[in-house]
Parts: structure tokens; sequence; C-alpha cells
């Protein structure tokens, strides 16, 4: 049930970031808690991806239908099967000074009521430190 927005400065070209937001193969080499990623090319700038992720002794996978739009600078995913009822977020990127302002929302509730309860905070909470990754990982990139 959490609906979470964050946003954040980083001082890329917004192409640049839409790039490395859409390099879907390469997070489990910088996304904390990413183990594996399955990426399949779809139809118009869509991708099914198939993400591991770990926490603690505890792996679930789940797959998401995810759609790039070079032209209005942005990424949204929807999951299709795994341990969430539902879950949708969307990623943009726009012009700010000599960078981009990068705006990502994130709606998602778990299946499993007991789960949840566990899980939904913990998983809220890691999302800082998805983007936090991300922005090291453009400042790795790009210098």
């Amino acid at each position: 049930m959490p609906d979470l927005f964050f946003e954040r400065h980083v001082p890329h070209l917004p192409r640049r970031m839409f790039e490395l937001v859409s390099d879907l193969e390469a997070y489990p080499r910088f996304i904390p808690n990413c183990k594996q990623m399955d990426v399949r090319s779809g139809p118009d700038n869509s991708r099914m991806a198939r993400m591991t992720i770990q926490f603690g002794p505890v792996t679930q996978s789940y797959t998401s239908k995810v759609m790039l739009d070079p032209d209005s600078m942005t990424i949204s995913a929807i999951a299709t099967d795994g341990p969430f009822a539902y879950l949708d977020s969307k990623w943009s990127f726009e012009p700010e000074g000599q960078g981009t302002r990068i705006r990502f929302d994130i709606d998602f509730k778990f299946s499993n009521p007991l789960i949840a309860a566990v899980a939904e905070p913990a998983f809220a909470a890691k999302q800082n430190e998805i983007i936090d990754a991300f922005a090291d990982e453009a400042d790795r990139r790009f210098g």
C-alpha cells in the first residue's frame, strides 16, 4: 500500500541517466540486494525483466513489464507476477541546471498480509538505497 515518491538532482545529463536506468541487465552489479536480472526484449521499447532479490535468507523473484520512452524520458514498470498484489513504478528525467532532476514514484502492495507486515517497511526503506546506487553508478560511469 505504500506509494512512495523520491526526487534528486544529479550532475549528469538526462539522456545518460535514462540510459543508465534502462540498462536492466547491469542491475546486479550495483543495485543492493539484486542478485539476478533476466531480460527479454518486447515490442515498442518494452522489456520483460525478471528480477531476483535477496534479503538475508529470503530470496524472491518477480517479473515486470518495463516500458522505455526515450522521447518523454520516462521508464515505467508494472509487476506481472511474484509476491506483489501490485507494483507500479515510474522514473522520469528532466534537465535541471547542469544536470538532471530524477523523479521516482513506486506504488506497491504485497499479496500475503503476513509478509506485508514485515516486508513492506523494509522494501520501502530500501528505495532510498536504490536511488543512491543509481547516483553512485552514474558517477562511476560518467565521472
